[in-house]
């Protein structure tokens, strides 16, 4: 179990961590999702023993890690900038760690577990090549192999899949996921990615300036967003957010007067915004409430096409079928659908801080 409570971290006049409060238990696969310069890769390095707080506390198993030397709180820890030692080939680099006092094995053991640990992320052909000899995307494998071959309580992985190419990533999300499910070792995982922390996290913490925004499963983030920076980060296309206001009766009307929906919250006149994701929205009659528009633009993604919609002053986006939405020109009449229960009540954004939920 890693804990973390109240951890303060500055450097000059920049707070990189602001009270941070973080929780990840025991076999859990936590995903840390958040730009960058929010303090991610500063918590994994607390976390490790490479930076000390300046307030708060760091807990391992509820003991209190301070004092506590890197090299003796049992972590494993993958840097985004790999760290490799350059004048060793991949395979001595795997084998460091299995060299070490602390957990040293005999040689046809460590080739054994280096030799399964290189087929798993497919850099068997690569570990007689000196590292000065990989590309990008190899080095940051063997730097994630040299974290997965030695036993650990905790796994710490900085962004390792970052310099990875779109196919490539996407099997070694399934390759992590895998090695997750079978070791259930602690894993603590930074990404900037929303994509891999909805793939792999049993549960994610989303972080912005230092501190735990949000902390859920997939669902509870992506059906339960804290807040309207919380909700633009999940989903591709991103949700779309209508400005309006609380009406009389307790629905919506947006800023133009061109869209209304049945959403019971808040106090007559609010500004607010609504939420819906564009798989939300279906393009056609269908259950739930009608808005009526045209379409702006279209775009082929794959099997489906991005419909995007103009009602009155605002733009909708929407996801759908290629059969559906093939023949759809600019300009076109369409009508769209959507259910009361897909729809996401905001307070409006404001300067100093983005709209929070209020609804549903």
């Amino acid at each position: 179990m890693i804990r973390l409570h109240g951890v303060r971290k500055t450097y000059g006049k920049v707070t990189a961590l602001d009270d941070l409060e973080l929780d990840v238990r025991e076999g859990e696969f936590f995903c840390l999702l958040g730009p960058s310069g929010a303090g991610k890769t500063t918590t994994l390095k607390t976390v490790a023993g490479l930076e000390t707080p300046d307030a708060g506390t760091v807990e391992l198993d509820g003991r209190d890690m301070r004092g506590v030397e890197p090299y003796d709180r049992g972590v494993a820890m993958c840097f985004e900038s790999y760290a490799l030692y350059p004048h060793k080939s991949a395979y001595d680099n795997l084998a460091s760690p299995l060299r070490s006092p602390r957990h040293r094995l005999p040689a046809a053991e460590a080739r054994e577990r280096i030799g399964e640990v290189a087929e798993l992320l497919g850099i068997s052909p690569l570990l007689d090549r000196p590292v000065g000899r990989l590309s990008n995307g190899q080095r940051q494998r063997v730097a994630l192999g040299r974290v997965l071959v030695r036993p650990a309580r905790a796994f710490l992985l900085d962004e390792p899949l970052s310099h990875l190419d779109a196919k490539l990533r996407q099997q070694m999300r399934a390759e992590l996921k895998a090695i997750g499910a079978v070791r259930r070792t602690t894993t603590l995982y930074v990404t900037h990615d929303s994509v891999e922390a909805l793939a792999l996290g049993d549960r994610i913490g989303v972080i912005r300036d230092g501190r735990i925004v949000q902390t859920g499963t997939r669902e509870e983030i992506w059906y339960r967003p804290h807040d309207t920076e919380v909700a633009r980060a999940f989903g591709r296309p991103r949700i779309n957010l209508l400005p309006g206001s609380v009406t009389a009766d307790g629905g919506f009307r947006s800023a133009d007067g061109k869209v209304e929906l049945p959403v019971r919250a808040g106090a007559a006149g609010t500004d607010v915004l609504i939420g819906v994701r564009p798989r939300d929205l279906t393009l056609g009659e269908g259950p739930g409430h009608e808005l009526t528009g045209t379409v702006y633009v279209t775009e082929v993604l794959g099997r489906s096409v991005e419909v995007t919609v103009r009602l009155g002053a605002q733009n909708l986006s929407l996801v759908a079928p290629r059969g559906e939405a093939s023949a759809l020109r600019p300009d076109d009449p369409v009508r769209l659908s959507v259910r009361p229960e897909n729809l996401l009540l905001f307070e409006a954004d404001r300067p100093e801080r983005p709209g929070r939920r209020i609804g549903p």
